[in-house]
């Protein structure tokens, strides 16, 4: 019962969310940073 309560359920999402969202972050940051390189030069 403890592990189907809503809340429990939202915090194992929302730490899900979290690494997804910093994965995504740190790729779209490389990308921006290659992009932006020939650019700057």
């Amino acid at each position: 019962m403890g592990d189907k309560s809503p809340k429990s359920n939202q915090k194992k999402t929302t730490q899900k969310k979290a690494l997804v969202s910093t994965a995504d972050l740190k790729k779209k940051q490389a990308v921006a940073s290659k992009q932006a390189a020939p650019k700057k030069k």
